[in-house]
Parts: C-alpha cells; structure tokens; sequence
C-alpha cells in the first residue's frame, strides 16, 4: 500500500474518508479468510490520514490536557508547536525508524475494594501512534472477535452483555461461573501476546512497534523507572485491543467446544439426555462469565478450563473472588444484580435484571459528595450543575431493567440531601419559608432550572441482539 494523499493537501473530511475505506477493506479481507496473514501494514500507520485521524481523537480525548514525561500536552503542541508540524516530524520518524516510545507516567487511582490501580499516561506523541496503529489493527482483529465479546469493542455496550446473560440464563443455563482475573492488565505475558498477533499480522514492522509499546517502561511517582515485562499499562490507547486480543483465548476455547458439540438445538439435546453440560461465555473486557446448562460439578469443571486456557497467557483466576452461583441464588455482572424468582402474583419464575447494591451505594456516594463540592453560599442551581449529570447518567444506564422501586428510593435519598443542604444554607429559616421559595410542588426548584428526578426514567426492557450487532467496517454486499 502505498504511503497515501501528501500532508499538505489532506483536509480532515478526506483524512476520516481514506481510514473508512482502508479499514472497510483490511476488514473484508481478514474476515474473507480466516488464516490469513496482512502484510505491508506499516506504511498505514505513517500515513497523514491515519495520523491526522488519531491525532483529533487524541486531542478530543479529556486526557488531551494531562501530560506525559515530556510535560507536553495537546494544547502546548497545538499553540506552540503546530499540529502540523509536529505530525510531520512523527511521521518522518516513523517513516525512517527513528521512533522509540518514551516511559509512560505512573498515576495510582483508588479502586472500590480500597487497593490502588496503575494507570499509565503515554506522551502525546506516543498516544498519537498508538492510535494510528489502532485505526489499523482493530478492523483486521475484530474479524476474529466472538460475537459474545463486549468491551472496548465498536458498537457493543454493556448492556448487550447483561442482555445476553440474562436470556441465556432464561433457557436452562442456571449455573453460573462467576470469573475474576487478578491483575489482568499487568500479567498479560508479552511473548503469547504478540504470537496471537502474528497469526493476523505479517508485518514485522508492525510487531516491532507493538512490542516496542509494550516494553516502554512506567516512570514511577517515586521517579523510579520501571521495566515492564508483562502486561499493557491501562491508560495507553492500544491497551484495549492487546486486553482483548489476550483475552480472546478464552473466547475462542468455548466457542470451539461451542462448535463441536452444541452448536445446534438437536445437539444440545443430546448432550442434556446423557447427562452432558452445555456452556457459554460472556465477556467485556476482563470481567466474564460462564453460563452452564448442566450441574454444579459441570460449573466446576468449566472453572478449571478457565483458568487453565487463562494461564496460557499468564493469567490467573482469583480463588477468592471466582466462585460458581445457582440463577436461583442470583450474581452481580457490571454493576446489575442478575437474580431468578417468581413474579409477583404468580407462580411463573423469570429472570430479572436489578441495580446492584454496589451499584446504589456508588451512586450515593458520588451525590454526597458532589453536593459537599458545592458550598452553601453558591445558589441552587450551582448544585443541580453538580448533582444532575450523575443522576441522570446513572438511571439511564439502569432503565433497561427492573428498576422502578430503586429509582424511586433513589428520588426519595436525593431529596433528602438537597433539603438538608438548604437547612444549612439557611440555618434560620423555618421549613415553611424554605419550602415556599425551593421546593414548589415538593420538588427542589429554581427558577426554570430543577433537580433531576429519577424516577421520571422511563423503565424498558433491552432486547438481546445477539449475532445482529453490525461492524462499523461492514461493506455493502453488492460491492465485495
């Protein structure tokens, strides 16, 4: 492939048109043949229409005004430097081999379990590669994705998970293995990864340049350089792809045994006559499920393959934190408790979908502290700036399950908050008065502005859309 339109002439509209219709083709022609090996890939990434692509990504992105070891960020490139200059410099290292990633910065960010999560942050010019070698990579390597794959992946949610549980779980599939991976971004072995890799990739270019990332290093918060021999420092932009690209080896171990032996209605019969399990595996990202049609010995043995596919990459499950659940007993999956029982006023069972406790109890914090931000000489409208994103972002993402008495008690605590801010904001007024001029119609109000009410969410229901999900590089038949 050829080098692509010169930098000079390249207008963003042409840059965003060539990386479609490249991507469209590695795409068709990865999926067309499974077994085959792109060459010649390298030149893409130096191209001013990949570059120019990931470089208005990278610059969109909030971690745009957060720098790396340089102390380069987006904005002092844009002002001081250039944009184009600056892509035109990357590019000619590129081009000539000069490039060598810098360490990325360390940043440790509080987990909910209270321990400390790496993050690492790239400089810009390397953030602007990875995302130029991502344009590339992430068309060819979707081909081989499973269906049942959901993080970080283009146009897959979380709820496209739950979703599946939830139905495969409503037609036999009553055990469930609960996976946790430890550490699974710092123990991805490098060598298995980047095999995986050459399945698909034939450019040794290419693979130099993912290998290069992946051995950078992390510069401490002690200033301490540390040597990365396993693992993808989450934070980089390719970090996603590589988890998955990992990962997949357990996607494909159940798809395969999927394929064998239970790939159709009349086989999986059988299997349940003799006494046979039936097992599917959802994943997004490194949290993952099997569901089994089977019993709970059946659900141990899937355990066991798991992690032993899983160690394969360096990868170890968590005794604590893995265990195996009845539906009847009922799991959290991504922040939705996923239970079975019977329907009020009947005797029929279903599985329903619900807020977490954890999930609630996030929420709550992130309003208490949100409306502690906002001090009590700043009107109320300062605090619905606040408190309002959360709320609403919060409800939609559970509106697709059976949420209404949570949204409800939700309304009920955040009231509740908001009423106690403004008795201290105005500690001599009596209720009468505070409920006269804030709380018309006992809701907090002011002005044409009000607090977001969750309970106005409208509840309903996600539809499963299995193998449906399109791919944003699908071509139109009429022209493969």
């Amino acid at each position: 492939m050829n080098p692509g339109t010169p930098w000079p002439t390249l207008s963003v509209k042409e840059a965003e048109e060539r990386v479609l219709g490249i991507q469209t083709k590695l795409h068709r022609w990865a999926v067309e043949d499974p077994h085959r090996r792109l060459p010649d890939l390298y030149n893409l990434v130096c191209d001013p229409a990949f570059l120019l692509v990931a470089w208005r990504r990278v610059r969109a992105n909030k971690g745009a005004r957060t720098a790396g070891v340089d102390g380069e960020t987006a904005y002092y490139i844009e002002q001081e430097r250039g944009m184009e200059p600056f892509l035109a410099e990357l590019r000619a290292d590129l081009k000539a081999r000069r490039f060598h990633p810098l360490p990325v910065r360390e940043r440790m960010i509080p987990k909910k379990s209270g321990k400390m999560r790496r993050l690492g942050i790239p400089p810009v010019r390397d953030r602007v590669t990875q995302a130029s070698l991502k344009l590339v990579l992430e068309p060819i390597l979707e081909a081989d994705f499973s269906p049942s794959s959901y993080g970080f992946r283009p146009n897959r949610q979380v709820n496209d998970a739950i979703a599946e549980v939830q139905y495969l779980c409503s037609r036999s599939y009553e055990w469930i293995v609960e996976g946790d991976i430890k550490a699974c971004f710092d123990e991805i072995a490098h060598g298995p990864l980047l095999n995986r890799l050459r399945q698909r990739i034939g450019d040794k270019r290419i693979l130099a340049l993912v290998k290069a990332f992946l051995k950078s290093g992390i510069l401490s918060q002690d200033g301490e350089l540390l040597d990365t021999d396993t693992g993808t420092p989450q934070g980089g932009i390719l970090s996603p792809v590589l988890a998955n690209l990992a990962l997949s080896v357990l996607d494909d171990h159940f798809a395969r045994d999927w394929a064998t032996n239970s790939s159709s209605y009349t086989d999986r019969a059988r299997r349940r006559r003799r006494g046979l399990p039936n097992c599917r595996l959802i994943r997004y990202a490194d949290d993952w499920v099997a569901v089994v049609s089977g019993t709970q010995a059946h659900a141990e043995t899937v355990r066991e393959q798991a992690a032993e596919v899983l160690s394969t990459m360096g990868l170890r499950l968590s005794a604590e934190k893995t265990r195996i659940v009845h539906i009847d007993e009922g799991f959290d999956f991504l922040g939705v408790r996923i239970q079975r029982h019977k329907k009020r006023g009947s005797q029929k069972r279903y599985v329903y979908t619900y807020p977490s406790k954890a999930a609630l109890t996030a929420v709550k914090d992130k309003v208490r502290a949100r409306i502690a931000e906002v001090g009590t000489h700043k009107p109320l409208t300062n605090l619905f700036d606040r408190v309002n994103p959360v709320l609403r972002g919060w409800a939609n993402f559970h509106r697709h399950g059976a949420s209404k008495a949570t949204f409800n008690y939700l309304r009920a605590f955040v009231w509740h908050q908001v009423a106690a801010w403004l008795r201290r904001k105005h500690p001599k007024a009596n209720w009468a008065k505070l409920r006269r001029r804030y709380l018309p119609g006992w809701w907090p109000t002011e002005g044409e502005a009000s607090l977001f009410n969750p309970a106005s969410v409208t509840v309903s229901r996600y539809r499963y859309r299995g193998t449906a999900i399109p791919s944003p590089w699908a071509a139109p038949s009429a022209s493969r």
